[in-house]
């Protein structure tokens, strides 16, 4: 006997705020009656803290305090022990999203080493031959916007032989000579990030200019700190050995659920880095590197 259990939100972005009822049905659809032991409804907001390969072993003593941080959670019963008629069922239900004492409900994010995960789940109990339904659904929770107005401040650069760090030989590098801006680091998070970068001379050609997004998770408690920056993603603006003193346009958009407002707890911190990246021909890499603050308004 087939029977689907689906969970259905109102809102077709599935994008709510704390305060706000998360509200949907519960769809059941069978073929012919269906007897079940109840119908179940649970809410669950977690923070996931895992550790990297590299961080295990100089923290044994992190084990302890990487347990999951329960953010929300409330279960309700929707329906009693009984049967289910053949056809299509709805079954409406709402949940507050309410923290219980102190807790804040952080944005949803989908990181590496730090996941913010809200879900629902909707459990169905079967007699002891039919096995038991289950069905999850994720929703997004956003944070409040901050009151306090975004002021935008550009960040001019230049890339110069002589700026680098982290060079072996200086004498060896070919010279050259990359200026250009970022319209702003401490960025609104639904905008996207700009500005602009001049090749005004190189010595080697250049293979490809990149922009690159990484995130910064740190994960810790008093024992120590672990800290590892991945890349979200990477946008090639450049192609090839480009006209020099042309203005090439940064433009890149922070991509939803991989990217949150910058958030720093005492257990773990979100943070955002962009790097800016010239490919030389003889696969020489130049990055410039820039700490985002990113906020939602």
């Amino acid at each position: 006997m087939s029977v689907t259990l689906d969970i259905r939100l109102k809102r077709a972005n599935k994008v709510y705020h704390e305060g706000e009822v998360v509200a949907g049905v519960i769809l059941l659809v069978c073929k012919e009656a269906l007897q079940h032991h109840g119908i179940s409804l649970n809410m669950e907001g977690l923070v996931n803290l895992q550790l990297s390969s590299k961080s295990v072993g100089v923290f044994e003593a992190f084990y302890n305090s990487v347990k999951p941080i329960q953010l929300i959670s409330s279960n309700v019963e929707v329906a009693k022990a009984g049967k289910v008629p053949a056809g299509k069922t709805e079954i409406p239900f709402e949940f507050p999203l309410n923290t219980k004492g102190n807790k804040v409900l952080y944005e949803t994010y989908h990181g590496v080493f730090v996941n913010i995960q809200y879900t629902l789940r909707c459990d169905m109990k079967r007699s002891l031959l039919a096995k038991d339904l289950s069905r999850n659904c994720e929703f997004i929770v956003h944070c409040q916007p901050q009151k306090a107005k975004v002021v935008p401040t550009a960040v001019n650069f230049t890339i110069t032989p002589d700026t680098l760090q982290n060079t072996r030989e200086k004498t060896s590098l070919p010279k050259f000579l990359i200026r250009g801006h970022l319209d702003a680091t401490n960025c609104i998070i639904s905008q996207p990030l700009t500005g602009e970068v001049v090749v005004e001379n190189s010595d080697v050609p250049i293979k490809s200019i990149e922009l690159q997004l990484v995130r910064v998770e740190t994960c810790g408690c008093a024992e120590g700190y672990a800290r590892d920056a991945t890349e979200i993603q990477n946008i090639q603006i450049a192609e090839g050995d480009v006209c020099h003193g042309l203005s090439i346009p940064i433009y890149m958009v922070f991509p939803r659920l991989f990217t949150c407002p910058t958030l720093e707890t005492t257990n773990f911190k979100v943070e955002f880095e962009v790097n800016i990246v010239i490919v030389l021909h003889d696969d020489h890499l130049i990055t410039e590197n820039f700490p985002l603050k990113l906020c939602r308004v």
